[in-house]
C-alpha cells in the first residue's frame, strides 16, 4: 500500500509538509502540479502514473497502461485530461476521472522523455524523444499519426516546454531550440554541454536552461544573450529540473548531492541551499502556479515543500 508522512518540519526558509511514496522500491521519475495546483501527478518506475492530493498525502487514482517506466506527464488546462510518455515509446492521453486510455500514440523510435499539452485548449500534445525528434499529436483527430515532426536536434531531447505559440526544447547535442509556430521560425542557442532542463520565465521574455556542466543560464529570448549564469549545485550525470519561483525573483533547482538550491535571479547568488533535502539526487522540481509550494522528486520519495519566507 502507498504510504505518506504528513508533517511540518522547519528547515529555515523551507519546511516539509507531506511525503508521497510509490509502493515498495518504486521511485517517481517526475512530478508536476496540475494546472490549478490542487493536485499533482507522479511518473513511476513501476509503469504507473499516479494522481495525488499532495497536501493530505492521499493517492486519488492510478493510471496503468504503459509497458515500461513512465518518464514524463502533463495535465490539460481544464484538468480533465492528462498525458504521459514512457520508455515504451508511446504517448498516452488519459481521462482523469475514469482513468481510461483515450488515445495511445505510437511513432517515436525510442523512449519518450518529455511531454506537454499546448497551453490553450489541450488539443495538441508535444513530445520529445531519445530518437532526437519532437512530435505533435492532435487529440481531436481520429488519426493517431503525428501532425508535425521536428527533427532538427542531433541527439536525444530530454526536456521541452510549450507556450501559446512556441515550442522550447533542450537536447543532449547542447542546443536550446525555440520554435515560433506563428512565424515558422527556428532559433538555436548553443550551450556546449547537454541540456537537461528548459523553461520560460513567467513574463515570457527569457529562457532558463540547465546543462550537464552544473550551470543554469538565463537567456534573452530575443537575441540569445546569456544574461546570468547560476552555479553551486551539481548536475553532471542526470536530468535535473530548474524553474522560476512565482514572481521571477528566484530560481530553484534540484541537485545530484540531494540538495535543493535557490538563487537570486538578478545577482546570481545562492539565496538558500537546503542540504540533504532528500537522501539521493533531486531531479524533478515543480512549482505551484499561484502559491508558495514546491514539489520535488528523488529516488527516495516525492515531497511537498513550502517556501513561505520568500514572499512573506
Amino acid at each position: 500500500m502507498e504510504t505518506f508522512l504528513k508533517k511540518t518540519v522547519p528547515y529555515g526558509l523551507m519546511h516539509l509538509q507531506t511525503e508521497l511514496k510509490h509502493p515498495g522500491a518504486v521511485s517517481a521519475r517526475a512530478i508536476i502540479f496540475n494546472k490549478d495546483g490542487d493536485y499533482c501527478l507522479t511518473c513511476g518506475s513501476d509503469k504507473s502514473l499516479r494522481l495525488w492530493n499532495p497536501y493530505k498525502g492521499t493517492l486519488l487514482k492510478t493510471y496503468n497502461g504503459h509497458g515500461y517506466e513512465v518518464l514524463g506527464c502533463d495535465a490539460s488546462a481544464d484538468n480533465s485530461k492528462v498525458t504521459s510518455c514512457s520508455a515504451d515509446r508511446t504517448v498516452v492521453l488519459w481521462d482523469v476521472g475514469t482513468g481510461q486510455v483515450l488515445r495511445k500514440y505510437r511513432g517515436h523510435l525510442s523512449r519518450v522523455n518529455s511531454v506537454r499539452f499546448n497551453s490553450q485548449d489541450g488539443s495538441i500534445i508535444v513530445s520529445g524523444s531519445y530518437d532526437s525528434t519532437v512530435r505533435c499529436w492532435d487529440t481531436r483527430s481520429r488519426s493517431l499519426e503525428a501532425v508535425q515532426i521536428l527533427d532538427d536536434a542531433k541527439d536525444s531531447i530530454p526536456t521541452l516546454q510549450v507556450s501559446e505559440h512556441e515550442i522550447l526544447t533542450g537536447s543532449v547535442d547542447g542546443y536550446v531550440r525555440l520554435y515560433d509556430l506563428r512565424q515558422g521560425k527556428l532559433t538555436e542557442d548553443c550551450m556546449a554541454d547537454p541540456v537537461t532542463s528548459v523553461s520560460f520565465t513567467n513574463d515570457g521574455q527569457c529562457i532558463l536552461a540547465s546543462t550537464l556542466d552544473s550551470k543554469i543560464r538565463l537567456i534573452d529570448k530575443q537575441n540569445g544573450a546569456v544574461l546570468n549564469t547560476y552555479t553551486g549545485h551539481i548536475n553532471k550525470d542526470y536530468k535535473i529540473d530548474s524553474t522560476l519561483l512565482l514572481n521571477d525573483t528566484h530560481i530553484i533547482s534540484g541537485s545530484e548531492n540531494s540538495s535543493i538550491v535557490i538563487w537570486d535571479l538578478i545577482h546570481a547568488k545562492i539565496a538558500f541551499e537546503f542540504k540533504n533535502a532528500h537522501s539521493s539526487a533531486v531531479y524533478s522540481i515543480s512549482r505551484h502556479p499561484s502559491k508558495n509550494y514546491i514539489l520535488a522528486a528523488s529516488t527516495d520519495s516525492s515531497r511537498l515543500w513550502v517556501t513561505k519566507s520568500f514572499t512573506d
